[in-house]
C-alpha cells in the first residue's frame, strides 16, 4: 500500500522544485521530507527524484508515479469530505503532451482558477497516445494533444508544421544523423525516423529525454537533431533548411478533445484553452 503522506511529500517537493520549500508547505522539516521521499523510493525500488544544485527534477519513474499520486490524493480529500458531510471540490482534469511548454498555458490556467476559486485542477502530461487512453478510460475531462492529421473528431484543431532544428551553434556531421528524440512511440519522433529512412539516411537515437526542457538542452548543447514544432523552436535552436540532408517533414496536429457530458467548469477551461491555441496558431502563421 502506498502511504499518503509520502505521496504528499513527493507532489509536494515536485510542485515546490525543492525540500525546503516543500518542506514549508506540509509543515515539515527539510530532512524530514528527504526521509519521505527516500522512504518512498526504497518501497518502489525507483529513483524518483534527480537533486542538483538548480534544484530537484522527477525522473522518468518519477514523471510516471506524479500522475497517479495526484490522483489518489484528490480521491483521498474527496472521500474525507463525502464522510465529513462537506460537498467534494470540482475537479477539472487536464492532459498536455510532455513537450507542450506549460509553462505558455500559465496565463490560461491562472485565468480560469481566479474566475472559479471552487475548482480545482489537475494537469497530467505525458505522450500524445497515453493522454488518448487516459481520456478513453474516463481518467481525464480535457485533452490537448498531437496526432495525425483526419484521425477522427475533435473539440478544436489547429495544423502543426514540423522542422528539423538544432542547436544555435551546433553544426550537425553529414553522417549518421544524431538524433535528439522523445519517448518511444511519440509522433514527432516517428516523423524524424521516417523521413530519414525514406531518402536512406542513417540515424541513431543519441539522446532521449521525457521534456522538451531536456530536449531543447541537449540541442543546444550540441548533442544532435530534432523534429519539433515552430511552437517549440527557441533562441537557443536553430532551423535547418538543406532539403538534401534534412527532407521535409509531413505535418501533424494538434487537437483538443473533451470528455462526453462536461461540466460547465470543464466547458469554461476548454474555451479558454481554444482561444489561447487560437492566438498561437495566428502568431505561428504571421511569421
Amino acid at each position: 500500500m502506498l502511504d499518503m503522506d509520502l505521496l504528499k511529500a513527493f507532489v509536494s517537493v515536485v510542485d515546490a522544485g525543492g525540500f525546503t520549500r516543500a518542506g514549508e508547505r506540509v509543515h515539515r522539516t527539510q530532512s524530514t521530507v528527504s526521509q519521505q521521499i527516500r522512504r518512498l523510493e526504497d518501497q518502489l525500488g525507483h529513483q524518483l527524484l534527480v537533486r542538483d544544485t538548480r534544484g530537484v527534477t522527477p525522473t522518468a519513474e518519477g514523471e510516471r508515479l506524479l500522475g497517479y499520486a495526484r490522483q489518489i490524493l484528490a480521491l483521498g480529500a474527496e472521500a474525507r469530505a463525502a464522510l465529513t458531510g462537506a460537498p467534494p471540490p470540482r475537479v477539472v482534469r487536464l492532459g498536455i503532451p510532455d513537450d507542450f511548454a506549460l509553462v505558455a498555458l500559465t496565463g490560461v490556467i491562472a485565468e480560469f482558477v481566479r474566475a472559479l476559486p471552487g475548482v480545482r485542477l489537475a494537469v497530467t502530461c505525458g505522450l500524445s497516445r497515453d493522454l488518448s487512453s487516459a481520456m478513453v478510460r474516463g481518467e481525464l475531462d480535457i485533452v490537448l494533444m498531437k496526432r495525425e492529421p483526419g484521425s477522427g473528431p475533435a473539440e478544436a484543431v489547429w495544423p502543426e508544421r514540423l522542422y528539423w532544428v538544432a542547436g544555435r551553434d551546433a553544426a550537425p556531421a553529414p553522417g549518421t544523423v544524431e538524433l535528439v528524440a522523445f519517448r518511444q512511440g511519440c509522433l514527432y519522433r516517428n516523423r524524424a525516423v521516417q523521413a530519414l529512412e525514406k531518402i536512406g539516411r542513417p540515424w541513431r537515437i543519441a539522446y532521449e529525454c521525457p521534456s522538451l526542457i531536456g530536449i531543447e538542452a541537449a540541442l543546444a548543447g550540441g548533442l544532435g537533431v530534432a523534429v519539433l514544432n515552430a511552437r517549440s523552436i527557441g533562441p537557443r535552436l536553430r532551423v535547418l533548411d538543406d532539403p538534401d540532408l534534412w527532407p521535409p517533414v509531413p505535418p501533424t496536429e494538434l487537437t483538443l478533445l473533451v470528455a462526453e457530458r462536461p461540466c460547465a467548469a470543464t466547458r469554461d477551461l476548454a474555451g479558454l484553452i481554444i482561444s489561447f491555441c487560437d492566438r498561437e496558431a495566428g502568431l505561428e502563421h504571421a511569421a
